[in-house]
Parts: C-alpha cells; structure tokens; sequence
C-alpha cells in the first residue's frame, strides 16, 4: 500500500497537516497509537462518578491562528476569559481584568508599558509563524523596537523585569508566563525562560488564552472531522515501530504487524522517538517538569480576600505562591532533586467560562472544574517512585492551594473527583519524552545555521518532516508545525 502522505501521530498538529493536504487531493493515512485521535489535546470522563468531561492534558489555546481555523472552515467556539488573573497576598490580592491594567498599585503604569510593548512584539511576531522561516535580521526589523528585541531576546528575562517592576508578587505574576512548561531560573542564561514566555504572550497578536467550549476534545473532534471530510483516513489503535527514511513505514496492530509506503512521512512525534524509530542516536534528552492535578468541586472554595467573588478569582488565571522568590525558591529546591516544599502553580476554571462540560445534574447542583498546573517538578523528582512522589507532590501543591484560601479545597472536592498527572505518567500515556510538554526546549521563531527560507519542520531525510510540537515554532496547541509541514510538502511538489 503506498500513501502520498503517512503521518505517525493523530495529535492535533497531525490533524491540521492531514486536513490541509488531504484538502489539497493527495491521499493521506494518519496512524494513531491510542484508541482516540487527538493526542494531549482531548477531553475525558475522567471520574466515573460524575458526567464531567475534562480537558484531561492540555486545556486553554492562544497560539491556534485564526489562519488555520478560517483556511479548514473548523466549527469551534474559543471563548474569551472575562478575568486576566488573580493572585492572593494576604487577605487581599491583585485582580486583572481582560484588556485592563492590574490592580498592582505602585507598579500598574509600569505593567501597562510592559504590556504593551509585549503586545507591540506579538502583531509582529505572530503572522511569521505561518510562513517559511524570517532570518534573525529579518524578524528583528519586522518588530522594529531595539528596547524590545533586547529584553526579550538577548538578555535573561530576570533583567527586564528586575528593573521594570518593584512588587514581588507582580514579578512572579509576569515570570510565570516564562516557566509554563520550561525548568528553568528567571536569570537562565540560555534563555529557556525567553523563549517560553515568547510563546506564552504572542498568541493570535494579543496573547489572550482562550476557553474551548466544549473542552479540547471539541477542538481535535472537529479537526478530525474536517480532515476525514477530505479524505483522510485515520488508523486508530497503530502503534508505529520504525521509520525508513526512503518512506516506509513499519506498524503494528495487536499482533498484527503492517507496513506502508508514503512520499513523504511526516512525525507528530517527538525529536527523540523520531530518532528511535529511525534507529538513530536521539541526542540531548529534555525533561518534563509540571504536574497537571484535575479536580470536580461541589463549589467554589471561599476566598480571604472579601472584596472578590471566588467567580471572578477562578475565571481566569488563578496565581497560587508564585512571587518572584517563591519561585525561585522552589526553582533550586527542585533543581538540588526536592519536591519544593511551597509548590508554585497556577489554577483556572473552565466551567465558570464553558458549563457545557458539566452534565446537567452536575449543572444544577453547582459542581465546577479546577485545572491546576504546578510549575517546578521536573521528572528526575518522579522517576525513580513515580507513585510515591505523585502523591508527595500532590499532597505538598494541595497544601500550597489551602495556604491561600479560607478553607480547605478537600472541603469542596466532590469524593474521589481529583487526579494528578507527573512527567512520568504524561511519558507513559502519551509519548512526551520526561513528560516534555513541548517535546523539547522551544526555539526562537527565527531561522538558525543556514535556516533562511526553510519551513522549521526539515530534518535529515528529504522525505521526512516534524509535524509535532518539536518543530521549530512548535509548542502548545496551535496547529502552527502541522500547517507549516503540509506547506512544506505541498510547495515541494
């Protein structure tokens, strides 16, 4: 059997490129090693008590262009957050609203010029990513501010922030955009962090996380029904074994194993289990470093702070113990092989902004979804115990939780309704190598060594391309290395 295009992963990158060609008349088989397509980006009933549907893995989306969205004819509804963020300090905390400053006080003028300039960046930036790769020049003068430029790309993010803002709660507010999904200090001088908060602040121009109604599953859903609609079949249950650089592809159904020729192979894989299947040596290994909790509430947790309904609180970004210090506090305890003792994270509510996820006795009886990202728990702290550290690691970021609320969250947690997710177990379910969310440290969104012209999604073999998230300009759920494969491809031919 031979295929114009095998794509290996039915993730959401590996759907946008197989609509995108299949749309275009080349023939298309995507080969899924799970039961569902869809890869991190799905939603589950995760407890089998409650009719709750979870964005089990991945769960807002800034960085999906409109391009894409508009080009596919895709059927979803992103919805915008009412609420920026919030963080507790004290019996207070900062409120930021979308599209209006933060309650910071001294530093709000400073947050606004911040802020503007990062969205100055992002209308630059943003359009790039769908086309082949800018030089390094070339992207500096589309962004035409050298302030800019500096901050934010050649100099430790640490610096920009250490003099822009006083507070140390509102450093921590802005640093974290840096540390989602990346392991690393404010001051790293491989700019890792840069890198990440890029990424975090450039989404569709303005940066805006946005609720998909419906949870991710309505979003990878709809993708494989556009690309099925063109032609695409979809092989659920494949699990690939090896990768022959002249188009061969070797997979396995239960004991069943098959092969099939393609023109080109396209990997939604990570860099690494490219290498593997390949048979070549997969080089530096990344490393995973969140732990992903899922929670079902009877209701709301009360707030110190009584100024703020926990409504608004948890519509957006909820900010737990991530000051400036915090974070770097729990930054080297992680980094000397420790669970921190204060885990930093973040929390947000999808179901203040989308109750269709929730059934309707859930509805009615006022349940809710927290989704808690924890910042600074690299997979060394789980490999050798992976159990054992879940529930430590969960035990310590539920205490960092009630250290900020007027009650305990165990209080308002439906029975049994909270699960937590390590490096190791996202390794195990999904392929990501250490639980690397990113498949690898993100790149800077400009070509390197030679790049100039180039799709980002090249590698060795003339015939085979990342499509995953390990693409360069890859990362999150954007649909951007599965666009810029399929382009690739069909601007060979």
């Amino acid at each position: 059997m031979t295929e114009d295009v095998v794509i290996v992963g039915g993730g959401h990158n590996g759907l946008v490129a197989a609509a995108y060609l299949a749309r275009a008349g080349l023939s298309v088989l995507v080969l899924e090693r799970r039961a569902e397509a869809g890869g991190a980006a799905v939603s589950f009933r995760a407890f089998d008590s409650v009719d709750v549907r979870l964005s089990r893995y991945s769960y807002l989306v800034s960085l999906l262009p409109r391009k894409i969205i508009d080009d596919l004819g895709l059927r979803i509804d992103l919805r915008r957050r009412r609420i920026s963020s919030y963080t507790p300090v004290g019996d207070g905390g900062l409120l930021a609203g979308t599209g209006n400053p933060a309650s910071v006080g001294r530093d709000a003028e400073a947050w606004q010029r911040f802020y503007a300039m990062t969205g100055s960046v992002a209308r630059s930036v943003f359009p790039t990513l769908t086309e082949p790769l800018p030089s390094k020049e070339e992207l500096r003068k589309r962004i035409g501010d050298d302030h800019a430029w500096s901050v934010l790309f050649e100099q430790p993010l640490s610096e920009v922030i250490e003099s822009t803002f006083t507070d140390d709660t509102v450093r921590g507010v802005v640093l974290t955009d840096a540390l989602i999904g990346t392991f690393a200090p404010a001051d790293d001088p491989l700019l890792r962090q840069n890198r990440c908060f890029l990424y975090h602040v450039i989404g569709n121009g303005t940066g805006d996380w946005d609720v998909p109604v419906g949870g991710m599953g309505a979003v990878t859903g709809e993708l494989a029904r556009v690309a099925q609609a063109a032609g695409t079949r979809i092989l659920t249950g494949a699990e690939v074994t090896s990768i022959d650089p002249d188009g061969e592809v070797t997979y396995r159904i239960g004991d069943e194993e098959r092969t099939v020729a393609g023109g080109h192979i396209l990997a939604n894989v990570s860099p690494s289990s490219l290498a593997a299947l390949l048979g070549e040596e997969p080089g530096a290994q990344p490393e995973g470093a969140q732990l992903k909790v899922n929670m079902v509430l009877r209701r709301l947790p009360r707030l110190r702070d009584g100024d703020v309904d926990p409504r608004d609180a948890f519509a957006g970004t909820f900010h737990v113990n991530e000051s400036y210090q915090q974070l770097a506090t729990a930054y080297e305890e992680a980094a000397s092989g420790r669970i921190p003792s204060l885990p930093p994270c973040e929390i947000y509510c999808h179901s203040l902004t989308d109750p269709s996820i929730l059934g309707p006795a859930e509805q009615a009886a006022g349940a809710h979804t927290l989704t808690l990202f924890g910042l600074h728990m690299p997979a060394r702290l789980f490999r050798h115990d992976n159990e054992g550290a879940r529930q430590e690691a969960l035990r310590a970021t539920l205490r960092s939780l009630d250290s900020v609320l007027a009650e305990s969250i165990e209080d308002c947690l439906m029975p049994g309704c909270v699960e937590a997710k390590t490096p190791i177990d996202l390794e195990n379910e999904l392929g990501l190598p250490a639980g690397h969310i990113f498949h690898r440290d993100l790149s800077w969104p400009y070509a390197e060594d030679g790049q100039e012209g180039t799709w980002g999604v090249e590698t060795g073999h003339d015939r085979v391309l990342l499509c995953g998230a390990g693409a360069r300009r890859g990362g999150g759920v954007s649909g951007i290395p599965g666009h810029n494969a399929a382009m690739k491809v069909l601007r060979s031919r």
